[in-house]
């Protein structure tokens, strides 16, 4: 396979924005392509066959358009529904999905207390619930399905992602760094860094907040190199393709990544 060949992500909507800025900053000279599933979007809220088969069609939709050399699953909900069948069809492709940050909030709590915010399809997926049993004892996780706030940060509605951030942070009881307070918020959607700042305001100082998107830029690096895929000369170029409004997605794009 070709190095010099584009990386693939693709997420519901805008959220993989978070993954693509983590990937763009650990393997600068590569070349990607973002695929938007807006048109389908939100995934957390739909049957998991459904994103099932989207992931499916999508990741045949980035090889055979665009030759991808390898695929970033930039979506929770989507990893946990279909990375495994992706593989299973792909066999020589190397494929990295995303996961809630469960692993890296049990190292760093000090409390050993944790709040996950995620979709509904996140949390009510097998792959998550082994990924918990896998930490039990490590932390007490507390687990809130934020129903809306995807869509709210997918449509750039500040009023409706204040709101929602502020339900949501309100039904864990006792952020804090004292005995038995919640001390890190796993932001469990790649949507959800967008609204760090809120999250910040909300919590305070005292709490960390814990994204996906450096560990799977990690791994990307790792499993590119392994196979001899690296491009070391690439342009750093992304092309963007999308089920729904392609202004929209540039506007996005321009917005959190300054492209």
């Amino acid at each position: 396979m070709d190095r010099d060949r584009p990386i693939g992500i693709f997420d519901s909507g805008v959220g993989g924005l978070s993954i693509l800025r983590a990937l763009r900053a650990e393997l600068p000279a590569e070349d990607f392509v973002y695929f938007s599933d807006a048109g389908h979007a939100p995934y957390g809220e739909r049957e998991e066959s459904f994103v099932s088969d989207r992931s499916l069609a999508i990741a045949v939709d980035l090889l055979e358009q665009h030759r991808i050399k390898s695929l970033v699953i930039a979506c929770n909900t989507a990893t946990a529904a279909a990375v495994h069948l992706v593989r299973a069809r792909h066999i020589h492709l190397p494929v990295i999905g995303v996961e809630p940050a469960l692993k890296p909030a049990a190292a760093l709590t000090k409390t050993g207390h944790v709040a996950v915010l995620a979709t509904r399809g996140t949390l009510a997926s097998a792959k998550f619930k082994a990924l918990q049993d896998a930490l039990r004892g490590q932390a007490e996780f507390v687990l809130v399905p934020c129903d809306g706030l995807a869509a709210a940060i997918e449509n750039d509605d500040q009023p409706q992602v204040r709101t929602l951030c502020a339900r949501y942070t309100k039904e864990v009881c006792c952020f804090g760094s004292g005995p038995g307070e919640i001390d890190t918020l796993v932001m469990g959607c790649t949507h959800y860094p967008f609204a760090a700042d809120v999250f910040r305001e909300l919590l305070g100082p005292e709490v960390q907040l814990v994204e996906t998107g450096v560990p799977v830029a990690r791994q990307a690096r790792r499993l590119l190199e392994a196979q001899g895929l690296l491009n070391p000369a690439g342009s750093g170029q992304v092309r963007w393709q999308t089920t729904g409004d392609e202004q929209a997605l540039r506007a996005a794009a321009a917005r959190w990544l300054g492209l």
